[in-house]
């Protein structure tokens, strides 16, 4: 007997009652395969179970369903039975499209027809996609117009890249490539246009890759801008006029900087304009480096120029490189950042200045901002930052022949003329002064001596030159006159090499400056102060006297190589000399008591071999550039 029966016999109560409670969850399945081991125990019993059924007889199963089995079942199906519950649970379109019914299936396809068999399939039953923002569910795809589309299309193009689907919501690197918030799923073909979209926002296209019709297109506005602006160049060989060609090219490419200039917060005018120097102690000064320019010249630094009225530099090298920075040490994430850059094919850069153009005498506006630089050329340019216009200048009327390169003028401060140094040494030297608004030849300004010109500066209110040449000998000569009012030696000159002026209350007959000094090629330097250079009583502007042999105010013999760096900050106070044939070879000097500094430089202070200085409007930075091709800042505190 089975322990099943034996159960049974026992209780047979407490059987029924738990084949009754179980009846309704179990399936038919397992209820014949009761039927058929009872029978198979009757079968190997049968004497027992015929006398058991004589005095137990079977009872029937209650299949009906007790309270707590209903509460079950409306807490988990609901107030519907299960068939009613599955019925309704495919009705909508909630989870799927209305396709319920085994006949509306379409069936696999083989592989061989597996695209025709797809086409027969409805969209909505391919896939489904669940949008941030509660869109269709649609892959996003761009359609692109006719300009838009690349004029070089590719040799080959994947097929697969339609049906491919990329999801760009959930990938995080992705999601900069979404062009909404709620979009998330694109194909293959938009994904990969988004992706040279994202490289080329991050690494622009370089010239050399453009699309030839675009480089036509600017070749022919460059040439006729050129054509406006330039002049005959009969007097240049075929490589010139061929390397100005290309150089034209590369000047109209520069980017105005108005929006820089026009922008007094960013560039701090009123600070500089407001903040006041306390006078420098003479013997020790408080200066501190401070960050340098990041950018580095391939070659040696030629020349270095701060603007007027922003705290914005300029540097140049014989590498054909021009650079704009804004001083702002701190700037972030990089300190003293760069405006802009400007490279001239063929141009080895030897002297840039600002000049802030003005077109008359009594014209009170504020001029035109520009740019003018030059190397060892037979023209020079001059970039206009408003507009970003380059003007070349490639000879002067009537003074063509004079000028084998123009890389040695000066405009003057009040920005109406500049100066440009001749080459011809007939008659010991010659400059031809033009019109920096037209361009024009104005006058020319002439010196007797030997070796021709060695350096020349305008006077502080622009009315005159101050000549040195090679000789020793220094000329005044006033631009109202047209002639030269004074000549005098510098002492104990053996060889001029370069003059500097500044300072303020000088005389007004020779140009308001106070200081001027003449340095030599045995590495002295002499200062004088132009006050004592007029005869007593003689210091009208009408009658000028100056004296032949002037005693300087101090001789500075601290250097032994010949002086090639000389120049003064605006205020005065202090005067930076040096050479640039030796390392380390730069002093600075406090004014008026013409003594050289003694803290400064050290033997850690970082120089080199100094080829430019230049200082800021308010004196607060001086800018040292190397022949190393490296711009290093000091701050200059007191």
């Amino acid at each position: 007997m089975s322990r099943r029966r034996q159960q049974q016999k026992e209780d047979p109560l407490s059987s029924s009652e738990e084949e009754a409670s179980f009846a309704s969850f179990s399936n038919d399945e397992e209820q014949e395969q009761d039927d058929i081991s009872m029978q198979s125990d009757s079968r190997s019993d049968s004497s027992y179970d015929s006398s058991d059924d004589d005095h137990h007889p079977r009872k029937e199963i209650n299949l009906t369903k007790d309270s707590d089995e209903e509460d079950l079942e409306r807490l988990v199906l609901g107030t519907k039975s299960a068939d009613d519950f599955r019925t309704q649970l495919f009705a909508g379109n909630d989870f799927l499209p209305d396709i319920t019914d085994a006949r509306a299936l379409v069936p696999v396809a083989p592989a061989a027809d597996q695209d025709n068999a797809l086409k027969q399939v409805d969209d909505a039953m391919l896939f489904m996609v669940d949008t941030v923002g509660g869109g269709e569910g649609v892959i996003a795809h761009t359609e692109r117009t006719a300009e838009e589309e690349p004029a070089d299309k590719p040799a080959w193009e994947d097929s697969d890249d339609e049906r491919l689907a990329v999801s760009l919501a959930g990938v995080g690197r992705l999601r900069k490539l979404r062009e909404f918030e709620g979009e998330d799923v694109v194909n293959g073909v938009e994904y990969s246009q988004r992706l040279r979209a994202q490289y080329l926002r991050m690494y622009p296209l370089p010239e050399w890759a453009r699309p030839a019709e675009k480089k036509k297109r600017r070749s022919k506005r460059r040439s006729s801008a050129a054509g406006a602006g330039g002049s005959d160049e009969s007097g240049l060989s075929g490589s010139e006029m061929d390397t100005e060609d290309e150089e034209g090219e590369d000047y109209e490419d520069a980017l105005p900087l108005d929006q820089f200039l026009r922008n007094a917060n960013a560039f701090a005018e009123d600070e500089m304009r407001s903040s006041k120097r306390r006078k420098l102690r003479p013997e020790t000064l408080d200066i501190q480096r401070t960050r340098d320019i990041p950018d580095v010249h391939k070659s040696g630094v030629s020349c270095l120029a701060f603007h007027p009225k922003h705290p914005i530099l300029l540097s140049t090298s014989v590498s054909s490189v021009m650079f704009l920075h804004h001083i702002d040490a701190a700037a972030y994430p990089t300190p003293n950042p760069m405006l802009t850059s400007v490279q001239v094919r063929r141009t080895d850069l030897r002297r840039a200045a600002f000049l802030s153009v003005q077109q008359g005498e009594d014209d009170q506006s504020q001029g035109e901002e520009e740019v003018v630089f030059a190397g060892r050329r037979r023209y020079f340019h001059s970039w206009n930052l408003s507009t970003g216009a380059v003007k070349k200048v490639s000879k002067i009327a009537g003074h063509q022949k004079e000028h084998k390169t123009m890389e040695r003028f000066r405009a003057s401060p009040c920005g109406r003329w500049i100066a440009v140094a001749a080459s011809e040494r007939k008659g010991g030297g010659i400059l031809n002064i033009l019109n920096a608004a037209t361009m024009q030849w104005v006058a020319q300004a002439r010196i007797d001596g030997r070796g021709g010109i060695a350096d020349f500066q305008w006077w502080s209110n622009g009315e005159g030159l101050t000549i040195a040449g090679k000789d020793g000998q220094v000329a005044e000569w006033s631009l109202e006159a047209k002639r030269t009012v004074g000549v005098w030696r510098d002492e104990g000159s053996v060889g001029g090499t370069v003059l500097a002026m500044g300072g303020r209350s000088g005389p007004r007959a020779i140009g308001e400056d106070r200081w001027v000094a003449v340095g030599n090629n045995s590495g002295i330097v002499n200062i004088y102060d132009r006050n004592e250079l007029l005869v007593a009583g003689k210091k009208d502007k009408r009658d000028v006297e100056i004296k032949k042999l002037p005693t300087p105010a101090r001789v500075l013999e601290q250097l032994t190589t010949a002086i090639t760096i000389l120049a003064f900050s605006p205020d005065g106070q202090l005067m930076v000399f040096g050479s640039n044939l030796k390392k380390d070879a730069l002093r600075l000097v406090h004014l008026p008591s013409c003594t050289v500094y003694r803290n400064w430089p050290t033997e850690q202070t970082p120089l080199g071999r100094v080829s430019a200085v230049a200082f800021s409007a308010d004196s607060s930075i001086m800018a040292i550039g190397n022949d190393s091709g490296k711009v290093r800042l000091w701050e200059i505190r007191g």
